[in-house]
């Protein structure tokens, strides 16, 4: 165990999030998801695992330790419910609040179909699966950094 780190964040998911850099994309997938064979086409090249836990918990446990982007509009999307694209499901309002509690502001999700969900997540850094049993617990963020305290701001944070 480690102090201050969420017990949920296992050596290699830590050891991913590290090796991200500014601007590259994870996913958090539900149970449904072609997690692994997806997987094996990201930068990362393995699926890594979050067992036992929903997505908004995996969502909470990792976003305690990676910042978001604040250089681009939509730094959390969330997969669209197909032929129902406005449609919110239970673990996405789950999600919003995890994300939003993380941020300490509204961040609101932007929608992505699910085919171009696909194919953002196999040009993805990584891809964590979670056991999230409901659908549409899949979802992009996109990596931030963490800068020095005199160093210059983005307006848009």
């Amino acid at each position: 165990m480690l102090k201050n780190v969420d017990p949920l964040l296992n050596a290699d998911v830590l050891y991913a999030l590290r090796a991200m850099g500014h601007g590259d994309e994870l996913i958090i997938c539900d149970a449904n998801f072609p997690a692994d064979s997806v997987a094996r086409a990201t930068v990362f090249g393995k699926l890594l695992r979050i067992d036992g836990a929903d997505a908004p918990r995996a969502i909470r446990a990792v976003l305690s330790v990676l910042p978001l982007d604040t250089f681009v509009d939509d730094p959390a999307l969330r997969m669209e419910v197909v032929g129902e694209p406005s449609t919110i499901p239970a673990v996405q309002r789950e999600a919003q609040a995890e994300v939003n509690a993380a941020e300490g502001r509204e961040l609101p999700f932007k929608s992505i179909e699910r085919f171009a969900f696909y194919e953002r997540a196999r040009q993805a850094y990584c891809v964590i699966a979670t056991g999230e049993q409901r659908g549409y617990g899949c979802f992009v963020f996109k990596k931030g950094v963490m800068l020095a305290p005199d160093a210059p701001r983005n307006p848009n944070s």
